[in-house]
C-alpha cells in the first residue's frame, strides 16, 4: 500500500486509534490496520489500543492490551499526555462503546487535544438516531460535540448526527470501503476447506459474528430448505467461530453438515480468495451500513443476495430479512439464472478512502 510522502517540514503527529482489532478479522479492525500502516509509511506515530471482546487481552506487537476498565484509563491518559490524539471508533449499539468513548474523549481533553471520531455502521441502529433512544440525545450530543472531525459512512448517517445539534461543516462522509480491500494474493485453499469448495456445485458464502443480529439461525434454516431444490449447495460461514455451538448444533439437528462449513477466521488472502470463488456472497444483518465484505464480493463480480435494509449498493439482490421462505425464493431464482446474474454485477467505485481518512487525521 502506498501513502503521500509527508510534506516536508511537516511535524509528524502521533495518533491513538482506539477500536477492535484483528484478531479476529472484522471490518472496523480491517479498516484500522490499513490506517494504522498507511500512517506509519507516510512518516507518523501510531498507537492502538485494542477493545475487541475477543482478543483485547491477548499480547502482540500489533497493539496495546486492554485488560480492564482501569488498564484501558490509564493506557489512553499516558498516551494522551506523550502527546497522541485519540481516534476513537463506535456504533450505536453498544452501551459499553459509549463509555469507553467518554473516557477515551475526557482524558485526551485534559491535556488540551480535541479527539477525533468514526462513527460506524449505516443511520438506524439501537441507540441511533436520535429518535431511537431520546434519553441519550446529552450523552450523543457530548460524544459528537467534543470531538474536533466526526467520521462517518455517508450523507444519511451525517444528516443523523445534525439532529443532535452538531456543526455540520466538522462531520466528513467517508466511505469505509478503500482499495487496500481488495490487495491480496490468492491463496491454496488445502484439506477440508479446499475439498469442500471443490466438491459443491454452487458455493456461498456469509461473512458473520456469531450474534443475534446476523440472523445466522435463519441463514442455515434457509440453506436446509435450499439445499431440498439445489442439493449441490454449500455454504461457507467466514468468520471466528466464537460462540458457534448453538449454531453448530443446530445444522446437524437440520442435517445439513454436509452443506455447511465453518471455515472460522481467516486471514485476509484466504478470505477473499474464497469470496471470489464463490458463487453468491450472502449478507444477513439489517443494521449495518455499507458493509465492506459486500463491497468486497461486488469489486470481485460475485453477486450478492443481503436483507433489505434500504441502504444496499446498486446491483445487490435483496430478500425480507424476516422471512426466510423469501430468503430462499431469492437465492433460488438466482441460482437458476446464475449466468445472467453474474453480468448484471455493479462493480462499485473504489477510492483510496484510507488516504481520505489518514489526511483528516493529520492536518494542522
Amino acid at each position: 500500500m502506498s501513502s503521500p510522502p509527508r510534506p516536508a517540514g511537516r511535524k509528524s503527529k502521533k495518533i491513538l486509534e482506539i477500536s477492535s482489532y484483528p484478531p479476529p478479522r472484522a471490518g472496523w479492525g480491517i479498516r484500522v490496520s490499513f490506517v494504522k500502516q498507511a500512517l506509519i509509511e507516510a512518516g507518523h506515530e501510531c498507537q492502538v489500543i485494542n477493545i475487541a471482546p475477543e482478543s483485547r487481552t491477548i499480547p502482540s506487537p500489533e497493539y496495546l492490551t486492554s485488560m480492564n476498565g482501569l488498564d484501558y484509563a490509564w493506557k489512553v491518559f499516558k498516551l494522551s499526555l506523550k502527546g497522541y490524539r485519540v481516534h476513537m471508533h463506535l456504533n450505536g449499539n453498544s452501551p459499553k462503546g459509549f463509555i469507553l468513548t467518554i473516557i477515551a474523549e475526557t482524558l485526551n481533553l485534559l491535556t488540551f487535544k480535541r479527539p477525533i471520531l468514526t462513527v460506524h455502521a449505516g443511520p438506524y441502529q439501537i441507540y441511533f438516531p436520535r429518535e431511537r433512544a431520546p434519553k441519550l440525545a446529552p450523552m450523543f450530543k457530548f460524544i459528537f460535540g467534543v470531538a474536533r472531525k466526526v467520521i462517518c459512512n455517508n450523507e444519511a448517517v451525517k444528516e443523523k448526527i445534525i439532529e443532535y445539534g452538531i456543526c455540520p461543516g466538522k462531520i466528513i462522509p467517508i466511505q469505509a470501503f478503500s482499495r487496500q480491500y481488495l490487495q491480496y494474493h490468492p491463496a491454496n485453499l488445502s484439506g477440508a476447506m479446499g475439498d469442500f469448495v471443490e466438491r459443491k456445485e454452487i458455493l456461498i458464502s456469509s461473512y458473520v459474528f456469531f450474534r443475534p443480529e446476523f440472523f445466522i439461525d435463519r441463514m442455515v434454516k434457509g440453506v436446509a430448505e435450499l439445499t431440498k431444490i439445489h442439493p449441490g449447495v454449500g455454504l461457507i460461514i467466514l468468520g471466528s467461530d466464537d460462540n458457534s455451538e448453538e449454531i453448530r448444533a443446530l445444522v446437524k439437528e437440520l442435517g445439513i453438515e454436509d452443506s455447511v462449513f465453518f471455515a472460522g477466521d481467516l486471514d485476509h488472502d484466504t478470505f477473499l480468495t474464497l469470496v471470489h470463488k464463490s458463487d453468491i456472497f450472502l449478507r444477513t444483518p439489517i443494521r449495518d451500513g455499507v458493509a465492506s465484505s459486500v463491497l468486497e464480493a461486488l469489486a470481485l463480480g460475485v453477486p450478492v443476495v443481503a436483507s433489505e435494509n434500504h441502504r444496499r449498493p446498486p446491483g445487490c439482490i435483496t430478500y425480507n430479512h424476516e422471512d426466510i421462505a423469501d430468503m430462499v425464493r431469492v437465492l433460488d431464482e438466482t441460482i437458476r439464472n446464475l449466468p445472467e446474474v453474474k453480468k448484471q454485477v455493479i462493480k462499485p467505485e473504489i477510492r483510496d478512502t484510507v488516504a481520505e481518512e489518514v489526511a483528516i487525521l493529520t492536518e494542522v
